[in-house]
């Protein structure tokens, strides 16, 4: 995966209006404390996932324009086969997180086949900001997405012929009415197990659908609360590493906050197939999102294999092998993959 150690880190002005998982930064903390805070909690991710097998590729960001592109998975997702896809994004100030280094890293060191932009629609006021507006089901090839104004569903579509997905879309909302900004803070899907927040659904007959699709192939689904949703228990990502014997680990990364807001037997349900890997991030937390919102998962091969495969994608198994960018932004030469 591709991890950006954004050093410019605050939360994003012009994206609290309908963010309603945002907060500010306490009060007298300045910028310069919020980004070295938020910086610690990268670097502890990161050697986190490293601890238990995850190898992670991580770019560096020193734009102070650029406060959400600790985020890259609004801008980018990659696919099985050799696809690429860049996404466009509702704040205008977001849209310089595209990163043509990126793209460039990943064509030379990965077999990309192609790439398709869909940015072109930001003039048309027409938004899908990945693999935040949509929650991805490698497995069963679905693609869920709770509508709103980052989400539209034409380009969802769109992306869904492009990709080979079933779309599914629906309303999400809160207790208050406020519509669900991304998707991918009310759920999370793996391969034997989903959280999601069923109840933030309103329309019965569709909440009925979701459940039965997520759980067709067998796999548990694991309810969680709006209250849950809140401490980002929906905002996790299954991962796979290596044990130190060489064998795959899947794990579920998450935050602090959203592990300690499970109940004991939603952490038996999902410790059935991953192990719970969780890190403290509650300064990057300000801005909305959690450790899934800082993942962008690599699904391609590499071109050629220089070394033996460390690092299997915990869905589609897809081998991954280091990458490099041959980029000044570059700071590690490893790769984290999600599921």
């Amino acid at each position: 995966m591709i991890l950006v150690r954004a050093q410019r880190f605050k939360p994003n002005p012009a994206t609290a209006a309908d963010n309603a998982f945002q907060a500010d930064a306490p009060e007298g903390q300045s910028d310069e404390q919020t980004a070295g805070k938020a910086l610690a909690e990268m670097d502890a991710l990161a050697d986190a996932l490293r601890a238990v097998g995850v190898r992670v590729h991580v770019f560096s960001d020193e734009d102070h324009t650029r406060p959400d592109s600790v985020f890259p998975n609004n801008w980018l997702s990659t696919h099985a086969g050799g696809s690429v896809a860049v996404y466009p994004m509702y704040a205008s100030n977001r849209r310089h997180e595209r990163r043509s280094d990126v793209l460039e890293m990943l064509k030379s060191e990965y077999r990309v086949q192609t790439i398709v932009d869909y940015s072109g629609l930001e003039p048309d006021g027409i938004f899908l900001e990945g693999t935040g507006a949509m929650v991805l089901d490698h497995l069963s090839r679905v693609a869920y997405a709770a509508r709103s104004h980052r989400a539209d569903t034409h380009v969802l579509e769109r992306f869904c012929t492009d990709f080979g997905y079933e779309p599914m879309a629906f309303d999400a909302v809160d207790s208050d009415g406020v519509p669900v900004y991304h998707t991918n803070v009310i759920g999370c899907v793996g391969t034997e197990v989903a959280l999601f927040a069923l109840e933030m659904i309103p329309d019965e007959h569709r909440r009925e659908q979701v459940r039965e699709r997520l759980s067709v192939n067998g796999r548990k689904v694991v309810e969680i609360t709006e209250e849950q949703v809140r401490q980002f228990a929906g905002n996790a990502v299954e991962l796979c590493g290596r044990t130190p014997e060489g064998r795959r680990r899947y794990v579920m990364a998450m935050s602090e906050s959203a592990r300690r807001s499970l109940r004991p037997d939603q952490v038996a349900a999902i410790e059935e197939s991953c192990e719970i890997v969780a890190v403290d991030i509650p300064t990057i937390e300000l801005a909305g999102g959690s450790v899934r919102c800082m993942i962008a998962g690599v699904h391609l091969d590499r071109r050629p294999p220089g070394v033996e495969p460390e690092l299997t994608e915990a869905v589609e198994a897809i081998d991954e092998n280091p990458a490099t960018a041959d980029g000044r932004d570059v700071i590690e030469d490893d790769v984290l993959e999600d599921a």
